[in-house]
């Protein structure tokens, strides 16, 4: 067998090995609106940020199979607490409450951002954030605060390009090039940018499999 049978081999390992955990079943455990009312919970977590309308939640419910599991809707800032799922007994996802816009009061979103900015520096399990990033549009400055604040706290994240069935190709393509190149001026960052469409479930598979390296 050569090298390219070898990677062959393992790259269809490695997807199969997404595939199963997320086919595992995924529960809603806790609700978190409050810092009092954050979960002590025993599995390594994965986080899921971004812009209110990025497409949090379809992703979620696209890794895991289900229509309904994270909540999707039309109107901007629509999660307003911290959702925990489990997976499988092995892994915690969990869904975050959108920043940069949402049709609530200025007091309610201070109250949002000190909520999550406090779980994202001082979760102890959170083994990986995924910052979801309309690839339309690439990074806007509201990201890039929160980067900065991972950078900050030595949390790792990961960039996940969002709705790339959407984009002009060149565009994306452009977007993409300026993204990497920002990214290694961060400390924390992962190197490497996922692409992916929910409704179309574009790289979805690569995804899974990345994330189920972090489970238990």
């Amino acid at each position: 067998m050569n090298d390219r049978d070898n990677n062959d081999k393992e790259e269809a390992a490695f997807i199969e090995q997404g595939r199963l955990l997320f086919a595992q079943e995924c529960q809603f455990v806790a609700g978190a609106a409050t810092l009092e009312m954050l979960p002590e919970l025993p599995l390594n977590e994965i986080a899921f940020s971004g812009r209110s309308n990025v497409g949090k939640s379809s992703l979620i419910n696209a890794l895991t199979n289900r229509n309904t599991l994270a909540r999707t809707s039309n109107t901007p800032g629509r999660t307003q607490q911290i959702n925990f799922f489990e997976l499988g007994g092995r892994l915690s996802l969990v869904d975050l409450p959108g920043h940069g816009y949402a049709k609530v009061s200025k007091t309610k979103i201070a109250d949002w951002t000190s909520l999550v900015n406090t779980y994202l520096k001082g979760r102890a399990k959170l083994r990986r954030v995924c910052l979801l990033i309309d690839s339309r549009h690439g990074l806007k400055e509201s990201d890039r605060e929160i980067m900065s604040m991972l950078d900050v706290a030595a949390v790792n994240y990961q960039i996940i390009m969002t709705k790339v069935d959407k984009s002009n190709p060149d565009d994306l393509k452009s977007i993409i090039e300026k993204t990497e190149k920002e990214l290694t001026k961060r400390p924390a960052a992962h190197p490497e940018v996922f692409l992916t469409s929910a409704m179309k479930g574009f790289g979805i598979e690569k995804l899974r499999a990345e994330l189920a390296s972090l489970a238990e």
